[in-house]
């Protein structure tokens, strides 16, 4: 049955009030998100800002220069097994966080199928916040979605390792110009930056997880991480002697 002319008109203010309604009744919890990914972003790029100030600024930036010099002398010097202990305890290290993260995607997968149990007592201390079973379960998603990525992070970081522990120990006489030190640091550092995006995925998962407890306490918890992460980001000053 075709819609009359008038019940179009009466249905686009009847949708645009439920929608009003809808906004506000999550106000708290979307401004809260918002916020939080607003002071997050305006971090990386306030580091990106310094960083092309100041080339050294961040410890990332400084471990991107020590990585390149020291693939340059693993090459030229052929210390072999230097390399490979060295890219053994990178690897590992990926392992141990990426396994991590699978764990933590198990435990939040077992979280979402209690949420009517658990609840209540989450919501203990939601004073801000709308406590409807489904910003719950967006929440956990969420909280999934950035540990998926943390996963998937370290993941590649342990293939591109892997990749680099072949090329790195290739002898440069031999000439390839795909395997010259400055093309393997590229990939030593493109491993690294892999590993950056995992802990930053772990870092970010902090608010989310206050999220759950409170939209008042993600935005706290965002303002605690940003001075935590700026006192380990930033590159001790060198001192140099007169």
């Amino acid at each position: 049955m075709a819609a009359q002319p008038g019940q179009s008109k009466e249905y686009l203010p009847c949708f645009q009030k439920n929608m009003l309604n809808l906004f506000n009744t999550y106000l708290n919890d979307l401004s809260s998100f918002v916020i939080s990914a607003s002071l997050l972003v305006a971090y990386q790029f306030y580091l990106k800002y310094r960083e092309k100030r100041n080339p050294a600024y961040t410890v990332g930036a400084v471990n991107i220069l020590a990585r390149t010099a020291w693939v340059e002398m693993i090459m030229r010097e052929g210390k072999d097994l230097l390399a490979v202990q060295t890219l053994r305890n990178s690897t590992m290290a990926a392992t141990f966080l990426a396994s991590t993260a699978v764990l933590l995607i198990m435990g939040v997968l077992t979280l979402s199928g209690q949420g009517d149990r658990l609840g209540s007592s989450w919501h203990s201390l939601n004073m801000m916040g709308e406590k409807h079973s489904g910003l719950w379960l967006a929440k956990l998603l969420l909280l999934l979605l950035d540990l998926l990525i943390a996963f998937f992070s370290f993941s590649m970081s342990i293939r591109v390792f892997n990749h680099v522990g072949y090329m790195i120990n290739v002898p440069i006489a031999l000439g390839h110009k795909s395997i010259q030190p400055r093309n393997v640091a590229i990939h030593l550092n493109r491993a690294g930056r892999f590993y950056y995006l995992g802990m930053r995925a772990y870092y970010f998962s902090v608010p989310v997880v206050f999220w759950l407890f409170g939209p008042h306490f993600m935005v706290l918890s965002t303002i605690g991480l940003i001075f935590f992460l700026f006192r380990i980001d930033r590159a001790p000053e060198v001192l140099l002697e007169s």
